[in-house]
This record gives structure tokens, C-alpha cells and sequence, in this order.
């Protein structure tokens, strides 16, 4: 099932962009100051990835919100984007009542569930997706949605339907060799502890990539960005172990001085393990770039768990722990 849902990455996109396209916001009366994206795992990595994907380009500051409660500069001027795939997260419906509160502009981001419900008792702007997917799987059906979002309230251009439009023909032309390759680095990953390294801008897309090992490949991993990790992770590297295996995500647009960092950065790791990897993404710019990344690791992270013969969809650890919190007052 897993490899049919990531296979089907690029018609989720599509089908993605229909639906954005469709909607049709109210105008608000607020003077947006300031963005809250409001949504954990599945539902959330998007926010963390838009935020750095758009950062040169929206006129006011994007913080991201993964927790109960919301933070204090949220007023009627602060738009909040609650995503919630199955509509029904408890922290992500916590921080909308919170924000409800506080007047602030609401946007929602959902297949169904409470978050439909809500927003049409509140006429609050809504995009809604097709459901019925785990939430990881859904990120091609949900991610899309944040940029139509966000140019609805006239925050960013809409370039970035002609940046999405690209990557579906990237990734469509370059099927088999995403494969390919994903298959080669999930065979040197298996059996060891990731360590994924990145330039910055493209931290949510490591993030994403850390997520999905630990759902589908059900294994740990760390992640750490360039150049932060110059000042501190390095100097970590002082133990030999070929169990430790290390995947940086590359970029031809990385900014030189990073690039010089990240070639010493190899350099150091494999002192201290043989089992060092990179791949490059594709593409113009920096959103079919992350996409392109985002699809490799999908399939990196199946692969390893077709090699460990584990079924990559099981989550029952986290629908136990959801039925313990339903329980309490």
C-alpha cells in the first residue's frame, strides 16, 4: 500500500492544485501582520517547509506551532492556518480555540472531521482535501494547500504554481532513476543510525525525511543543518563505528561558503565511518527542489523497510498512545 501512495506522489500534486485553485477566500478586514501555522507530524511538516521555501518572498514573519498552546504576539492582526489532515488533532483544535479567542483570522487545512465542522459553523476560509490516507502519505494532497493559502491573502506571489507544475514534470520524467537511487542509499542506511545533514533552507525537508524513517522504516535517526552544525555537532565525531551511516541532502544552489563546509564536513565523517552518502536534488529553484528530495526519501524510507520486511504503514504505537489520551479529562 505504502509504495502505491508514494508512487502516487505527483497525481496527489495535481489533484492537489485543482482544489487549491478552486478556492475562493473572504477577504479579511485585519491588517495581517505576522503568519501561525498550527499542525504536528503529517499535518504539520508542511508549515516548517513552507516557511523556509517562502522566506524571501512573504511580506511578514511565518512562525510554526507544534504544541497545545499558542504563543502571546497572537491578536486579530496574526492570520492562524490550522492543518489537520483528519481534522481532528487534539493539539492542532486546542491552539484554534486558543487563537479563536484571541480574534485572530483562521484559515483550515483539513480532509473532514471537527476542523470541517468548525469552520463552517464560524465561516472561517476553508480548504478541504480528499481524505482517507495516513497523513504522511497525504503530504502531496495537503502541502500544496499552504501556498494557496497564503496567496489568497495576498502574502506571496502565485509563481509558485508554475514551480509546482515543474516538479510534477520532473519527477514524472525521472521516476525510474529516483528508484533507482533510492533503493542504492536505503541498502547502505539499512542496519545502521542515520545521521542526515543539510544547508539550512532546506531543514524542513531533513525533518521530513527524519519523520518518515521513524513511520515507515521504524528506526531512529538525527539530523542536523549547515552551518549550524559546524559550530557544535562536529566536534562530536571522535568515535569509529561503521553503524553510524550519514546522508547529506545537496543542492547545486547552495551558497559556496556552505558548500566548502559540507565537503570538510565529509571529510571529518569518514574518519570515523566509511558509510558516508549524498544525494543532489533536481530542479529550477528551490521549491521543485525540496519536492525532489522529498519523493527520493519517501521511497528511501520504504526501501529500507521492504529490507528490514516490516510493514511501513503500521503505526500501532501512536494510535496506543491516542487511545490512552482519549481517556483523560
Amino acid at each position: 500500500m505504502m509504495d502505491e501512495l508514494i508512487s502516487g506522489f505527483t497525481s496527489h500534486l495535481k489533484e492537489s492544485m485543482e482544489v487549491g485553485k478552486k478556492a475562493d477566500f473572504s477577504n479579511t478586514d485585519n491588517s495581517l501582520m505576522n503568519v501561525l501555522i498550527c499542525g504536528l507530524g503529517g499535518s504539520g511538516i508542511g508549515g516548517t517547509i513552507i516557511s523556509q521555501l517562502v522566506s524571501e518572498q512573504c511580506v511578514v514573519p511565518i512562525t510554526i506551532n507544534k504544541n497545545y498552546k499558542i504563543p502571546s504576539f497572537v491578536n486579530q492582526d496574526t492570520l492562524v492556518i490550522c492543518c489537520s489532515y483528519s481534522g481532528n488533532t487534539e493539539e492542532t483544535l486546542e491552539m484554534y480555540e486558543q487563537a479563536y479567542d484571541k480574534g485572530a483570522e483562521i484559515a483550515i487545512i483539513t480532509s473532514g472531521g471537527k476542523f470541517a465542522e468548525i469552520a463552517k459553523e464560524n465561516d472561517h476560509n476553508i480548504i478541504q482535501i480528499r481524505g482517507g490516507f495516513p497523513p504522511r502519505a497525504a503530504f502531496g494532497l495537503s502541502f500544496p494547500q499552504l501556498f494557496f493559502a497564503l496567496n489568497q491573502y495576498g502574502l506571496i506571489s502565485d509563481d509558485f504554481i508554475g514551480n509546482l507544475e515543474g516538479a510534477i514534470s520532473l519527477m514524472d520524467a525521472d521516476e525510474n532513476a529516483i528508484q533507482a537511487e533510492a533503493k542504492q542509499i536505503a541498502s547502505n542506511l539499512h542496519g545502521t543510525f542515520p545521521i542526515i545533514y543539510t544547508e539550512a533552507p532546506m531543514e524542513g525537508v531533513a525533518v521530513r525525511f527524519r519523520q518518515q524513517v521513524a513511520e515507515n522504516s521504524k528506526m531512529l535517526s538525527s539530523h542536523h543543518v549547515i552551518p549550524e552544525m559546524n559550530h557544535n555537532e562536529l566536534v562530536g565525531w571522535r568515535t569509529k563505528s561503521e553503524d553510524l551511516s550519514v546522508l547529506f541532502f545537496r543542492s547545486n544552489d547552495e551558497y559556496y561558503r556552505n558548500t566548502a563546509r559540507i565537503e570538510k564536513s565529509k571529510e571529518i565523517a569518514l574518519k570515523y565511518t566509511s558509510n558516508v552518502n549524498e544525494v543532489f536534488a533536481k530542479g529550477e529553484g528551490r521549491i521543485q527542489q525540496a519536492l525532489y528530495l522529498i519523493h527520493l526519501g519517501d521511497w528511501i524510507s520504504y526501501d529500507i523497510a521492504i529490507l528490514k520486511q516490516i510493514d511501513s504503514v503500521e503505526v500501532d504505537v501512536i494510535t496506543g498512545l491516542k487511545e490512552m489520551l482519549s481517556g483523560l479529562e
